[in-house]
């Protein structure tokens, strides 16, 4: 029985080698990278989030991705009514696929809403509001969302 419990206890005190591993593995790895946020954002939003300004980090994101649109479709609006405008039409400015099925059809007007919306409830408020607070959670769901939105816009062919 003494034998038995001496091996478990080398066990026992041997695990922390394992579980530091893993630790010291995602201390390495940053957010950005755990999230598989878009390496297209400037720079800059990566050094306001390590610098703890969050909701700037992500008003820089939906900038970056307003711009993108802007001339992607050649226009000069911005913000939502861009959003409406460009991924509207027969056919839309910018055309995330061949638009001839229902379904494609609602895929664009789908992902028209998701832009313009995006625009309206997290771009404006960070353009508006001073003292806006976003948790670093709460910037990277937002950043991984402007990574989704940059993604389809290369799927669909678009340089980004």
């Amino acid at each position: 029985m003494a034998n038995a419990f001496n091996r478990f206890e080398k066990i026992a005190r041997q695990a922390y080698r394992f579980t530091q591993v893993e630790t010291r593995d995602l201390e390495i790895q940053h957010p950005f990278e755990h999230r598989d946020i878009h390496d297209s954002l400037p720079q800059v939003v990566r050094i306001l989030f390590d610098n703890g300004h969050y909701a700037q980090a992500t008003f820089e994101a939906f900038k970056y991705l307003d711009k993108l649109i802007q001339k992607i479709a050649g226009s000069n609006e911005s913000g939502f009514k861009l959003m409406m405008q460009v991924f509207a039409g027969a056919p839309p400015s910018v055309v995330l696929n061949a638009n001839t099925t229902t379904s494609e059809q609602d895929e664009q007007k789908g992902f028209q809403f998701i832009f313009a919306g995006a625009m309206l409830a997290i771009r404006n408020p960070r353009g508006h509001e001073h003292s806006l607070n976003d948790s670093p959670d709460q910037c990277l769901d937002h950043l991984s969302l402007a990574s989704l939105l940059l993604r389809r816009i290369e799927q669909a062919g678009y340089n980004v």
